[in-house]
């Protein structure tokens, strides 16, 4: 009982320190579309590269990251990802010019990947299959905090002290996860210490239909929701509505209003994404929810690009986020069922280089649409496609079992 509670507090420093890193990061999703000249940048098509570059480098970096904690300490990666993000954010208020940004988001993409991965597979040493999808759901909800931080503080910030100066503090408040990471954190066994009892040599030279599929969704989910829908929304509303909206008398700014409308994302994420997770650990297993959540998704994007009512395209929006907190806690969770019987550090880091190509290639394929004259109707009439498209796969992958889920205990009581 007390090692399985030491592991579960692991879990949680990790994302804690994971939400402070996000701060400048998760602004720059709000901020950057509209305030780009700000920092130096000509054109839409500048935002998207730097909103993907950092995604870009992680392809080739995860690999690299995963053989070093093999060898390293948790400790010792998130000392590094800490170190980075303080560097990178304060680097925002400071650095003018596509070069400098391009540097800057280049080293953000290192230290996410330290954190990303380290994250993951600090779960699955920590998880069984009785609360793997509980574990991943607290992990999830907990460093989405950062998003909650950096969209709707930034969103109000920038506003108001400015885009430099917000950045400036993001980065000061960033210090504060050195010490907790020194403190809270032990010099844990390396990864390959606990990988090795998971795999055997012949199932790690190659990965099951099973592992094939959640890392291809997995992609494709990330650029769906983090490449487009979240870098795109700040966009979409200016489009829709106008720079500034009368709400109740008050006007506000649309770059404030998109930062509190996905910042209530990361409000109810820690209690959703946990109960989610828990749930899909019982009898039942995951998929069920799953296709549940890529059905809402699909009639969301459906909707999203028309100009309704206000408070009604607001309540599309939230319909969007909320099954993006499902299917993003369900495929990491589907991801490390998969862990099962191969090699954990290898199957998670190449689930991982897929997660950022999907979430690299989406906000630059949007921008480069939006800036040679595509509308936000025809963009995300495409994403409904793909999303369509998806569910159609799992629905025939769920009727003709052809992914057997972990046969879970129901946990409901637990």
């Amino acid at each position: 009982m007390i090692e399985k509670s030491k592991k579960k507090r692991q879990v949680t420093v990790v994302a804690l320190v994971t939400a402070l890193c996000l701060l400048g990061d998760s602004m720059l999703y709000i901020a950057l579309p509209i305030f780009y000249k700000e920092v130096g940048l000509q054109s839409l098509w500048e935002v998207g590269l730097i909103l993907s570059i950092n995604r870009f480098v992680r392809i080739p970096i995860n690999p690299l990251v995963g053989l070093a904690y093999r060898k390293l300490p948790l400790r010792a990666g998130l000392f590094i990802s800490v170190i980075l993000a303080i560097v990178t954010t304060i680097g925002y208020g400071v650095g003018t010019g596509l070069v400098i940004w391009i540097i800057l988001r280049l080293v953000w993409g290192v230290a996410w990947s330290f954190l990303r991965l380290g994250g993951l597979l600090a779960v699955i040493e920590a998880s069984t299959d009785r609360n793997r999808g509980e574990l991943m759901g607290r992990y999830n909800g907990l460093y989405r905090l950062g998003s909650l931080g950096g969209m709707i503080g930034g969103g109000v910030l920038v506003a108001t002290i400015g885009f430099d100066w917000t950045s400036i503090l993001f980065g000061i408040c960033m210090i504060a996860g050195l010490p907790l990471v020194y403190f809270a954190l032990p010099k844990v066994v390396h990864q390959d210490e606990w990988v090795k009892t998971n795999s055997t040599p012949k199932e790690s030279l190659r990965f099951s239909r099973r592992t094939i599929s959640v890392v291809i969704s997995g992609m494709i989910l990330a650029f769906l929701i983090q490449g487009m829908f979240n870098s795109s929304l700040s966009l979409i509303m200016s489009d829709h509505f106008g720079e500034q909206l009368t709400i109740v008398g008050l006007v506000v700014g649309v770059t404030a209003l998109a930062g509190i409308l996905q910042g209530v994302r990361w409000v109810w994420e820690p209690y959703l994404a946990v109960k989610i997770g828990k749930w899909s650990d019982g009898d039942k297993g995951r998929l069920p929810l799953f296709l549940t959540a890529l059905g809402v998704s699909v009639l969301g994007f459906l909707l999203i690009p028309f100009s309704l009512p206000f408070f009604i395209w607001v309540f599309v929006a939230i319909g969007i986020m909320i099954s993006s907190t499902a299917l993003t806690t369900l495929i990491d969770a589907l991801t490390s069922d998969v862990t099962r019987g191969e090699d954990a550090n290898q199957v998670m880091t190449t689930y991982t280089v897929f997660l950022d190509l999907g979430a690299a290639l989406g906000p630059l394929v949007s921008y480069i649409l939006f800036s040679l004259g595509g509308s936000v109707s025809h963009v995300f009439f495409g994403a409904v496609f793909v999303y369509l498209s998806l569910f159609i796969y799992w629905v025939r992958v769920y009727k003709k079992g052809e992914f057997t889920p972990v046969q879970h205990t129901n946990t409901s009581s637990l």
